[in-house]
């Protein structure tokens, strides 16, 4: 559950839009203007005379890399991958420069004249990236198909019995389930216990244990309290929002087309049309994962455990 943006996401989508615009400030500068650009830089040319045209090649790859780290620091939380991808010509632009310095093509004093330059870019983009994996503030839809499945099998266990069917499924099956996972979780605009509440009443009404063990899971590590979970899931809930967010993901999931609308314009009228959407988009798509279990007939693991 990612979440709206806070403080270190925004910092950490800073740090790669400045990386973004050295990068194409670099480049248009190479091209607009290649010998100029070798004249202020003392250590560019002891590497041999200028050529404008090789100046101008470097050039546009620095300003293709530049754009596509612009175009993932908008959202670094869904464009991670497109992070490295931008990062991917700084850092072999790098690892060429620690080459040359290790094999004596050039002296250490030129390479760290250059390291700045060179080297602390693609690092400063790792370190961001590496921050918000490390907290989890990623989605999952770059990640290779095995590694993702991977994860899904350690942290869901037995819980989600169809990813083998999944990882055999053609037609790049598995990356359309990321993107579909991703959505299921949408939340910007709505406070994260009425959304969680209102995936809980809708995976509560699939008859799912395990669906609704992990949509719990993702309410606590969002911070809600274990009891006020547990209560609405009882019948019992905590608050008249939570009752009013519970009611209307069962309604949503149980086909119930005036319980949906009326409930759904009580939260219009508390919240704003842009919660209801997100509720709605969450309770909606929260019933996918049920029905797909149901369709690969592992529908006989789909009971409700029983609370204490």
């Amino acid at each position: 559950m990612l979440g709206k943006p806070d403080g270190l996401d925004r910092l950490m989508q800073a740090v790669i839009a400045l990386v973004a615009l050295f990068a194409v400030a670099n480049g248009v500068f190479m091209l607009a203007d290649p010998l100029v650009w070798y004249g202020t830089l003392e250590t560019v040319q002891t590497t041999g005379p200028a050529n404008r045209h090789f100046i101008g090649d470097i050039g546009l790859a620095y300003i293709v890399s530049g754009a596509v780290l612009l175009f993932a620091s908008a959202n670094l939380a869904l464009r991670w991958g497109a992070a490295l991808i931008g990062m991917s010509w700084l850092a072999a632009h790098g690892a060429f420069h620690v080459y040359e310095v290790t094999t004596g093509i050039c002296g250490p004093d030129v390479f760290w004249q250059d390291a700045p330059g060179v080297l602390g870019p693609p690092l400063l983009v790792l370190l961001a990236v590496g921050v918000q994996v490390a907290r989890q503030r990623i989605s999952p839809v770059p990640l290779p198909k095995h590694l993702f499945l991977s994860i899904m099998r350690k942290v869901a266990g037995k819980a989600e019995p169809y990813l083998d069917d999944l990882d055999r499924a053609a037609g790049f099956a598995t990356e359309k389930f990321q993107h579909a996972m991703l959505l299921s979780g949408h939340r910007y605009h709505a406070p994260a216990p009425l959304l969680h509440m209102a995936r809980l009443g809708s995976t509560r009404v699939e008859d799912c244990g395990p669906c609704v063990e992990i949509v719990r899971q993702f309410a606590l590590a969002d911070g809600l309290d274990p009891d006020r979970i547990q209560n609405a899931l009882m019948g019992r809930p905590d608050c008249d929002e939570d009752a009013l967010a519970y009611d209307f993901g069962m309604a949503v999931s149980s086909g119930d087309v005036a319980a949906a609308a009326e409930l759904g314009d009580r939260i219009e009228a508390l919240y704003g049309r842009k919660v209801r959407t997100e509720l709605a988009l969450g309770a909606a798509s929260g019933r996918l994962f049920p029905a797909i279990k149901r369709g690969l007939g592992f529908a006989s693991a789909c009971t409700i455990p029983r609370a204490g």
